[in-house]
């Protein structure tokens, strides 16, 4: 059976994710240091996980409602309240999804029509272009610089948006530049947005890992955005649950409406026990994020230091946890940087090609690690570092 003539063309066009190729090489490695997959280093808080024992214990193993848990929902619609003061409804702008990923992919595909246009701004996750393309729609990328700290600027949207142009993607805090928009860099933006039906998808699974002083700002909150915006958020980064699968979206009812058939038929229901373990997380577990957050600004401040010591010029991230330097002063390309690392020094980093052709002279560096971790993980880059220079030394003599 010729396989080829089956499959989807577009599916087959679909490039697998540049994250994983490299995890998995370094998965049958010996002696590895993993710096390369955006995953909290810190076990679910205790009341998340009784919870959701206790759930077990009780029998609660059913589906729920499609949208989620009504006393979720609610929780989830006053946490949005107090902390960024959005209002929903839990019964008809808000649901819950199975992780962030399940709510970009519905979003997607309950807005976007074949020839919509789709403003993707890169580096970014690596899901939004691949789901755009399932649904028909064109990719329209927007490469941001590191001279403007990997932010979004309202020329360069202004210049990207077409008669055509339905959806732009705001992924912020970023993965995987750790680059943040504050509330004066979104106000440019909304303003080039005003008078236009463009909707948002604003990717805000990071909103609780953002250092220094100053907030998190959801693009909602704007005056004259809310109507516009579908915000996706969810449980794995913050509250270090990402085995337990489980995000949310909220929004205008008659999106959110046509994402839930979409979640019915496809999904019926994010898991059952992770909603309950979610309920607490809310209710319990500011001060849990507040500690991880503060460790895991040690290490961006750490990681930033050294990098730039070692001659990868890195600028401060203020999200996330990733550090996105530059590897241009190898002379190496991005994928070339990550895979000769791995061979020689069996350090794993991510190329910023992953991310969008626009990452290409950088790499992505995860500090969801411990200290430890971190500094064997940085001295083996200076010594690869080292040997590399050395190498290129030779050569041109």
């Amino acid at each position: 059976m010729n396989y080829e003539t089956i499959l989807s063309n577009k599916a087959k066009t679909i490039k697998p994710s540049g994250i994983r190729k490299f995890f998995d090489i370094a998965a049958e490695m010996d002696d590895v240091i993993s710096l390369s997959v955006g995953e909290p280093d810190f076990k679910t808080p205790w009341q998340i996980r009784d919870a959701g024992i206790r759930s077990l214990e009780k029998g609660k193993t059913w589906y729920t409602a499609n949208a989620g848990l009504a006393e979720l929902k609610v929780e989830i619609c006053r946490y949005l309240k107090n902390h960024f003061d959005l209002s929903y409804d839990p019964k008809t702008e808000t649901m819950v999804t199975v992780g962030g990923s399940e709510g970009i992919d519905i979003c997607i595909r309950a807005l976007v029509n074949p020839g919509d246009e789709v403003i993707v701004v890169e580096p970014c996750f690596v899901s939004y272009a691949p789901i755009a393309e399932l649904t028909g729609g064109k990719v329209v990328p927007i490469a941001t610089k590191a001279e403007n700290h990997f932010r979004l600027t309202a020329s360069e949207l202004r210049a990207a948006i077409t008669d055509r142009t339905k959806l732009l993607i705001l992924p912020f805090p970023n993965n995987p530049t750790g680059a943040v928009m504050r509330r004066e860099h979104l106000e440019a933006i909304a303003e080039v947005l005003r008078g236009t039906d463009i909707m948002v998808l604003s990717d805000e699974i990071y909103a609780e890992l953002t250092y220094g002083d100053e907030r998190h700002v959801s693009f909602a909150e704007l005056d004259g955005m809310w109507e516009r915006t579908i915000l996706i958020n969810g449980f794995s980064k913050a509250y270090a649950m990402t085995g337990w699968r489980l995000g949310y979206a909220c929004g205008p009812a008659p999106i959110i409406k046509q994402m839930l058939k979409i979640h019915q038929f496809a999904i019926m229901c994010a898991p059952t026990t992770s909603q309950y373990a979610a309920i607490v997380a809310l209710r319990e577990c500011d001060d849990q994020i507040v500690a991880m957050r503060d460790q895991y600004d040690m290490r961006r401040r750490l990681l930033v230091s050294e990098l730039n010591k070692l001659g990868l010029t890195c600028f401060e991230p203020e999200g996330a946890f990733y550090v996105f330097p530059c590897i241009r002063s190898t002379g190496l390309s991005s994928d070339d940087f990550c895979r000769q690392l791995l061979e020689t020094r069996h350090v794993a980093v991510i190329p910023g090609t992953a991310f969008g052709e626009s990452g290409e002279g950088f790499v992505r560096v995860s500090y969801s690690y411990s200290i430890s971790h971190l500094m064997e993980a940085l001295r083996r880059i200076g010594a690869f570092l080292k040997d590399l220079k050395s190498k290129q030394t030779e050569e041109s003599v």
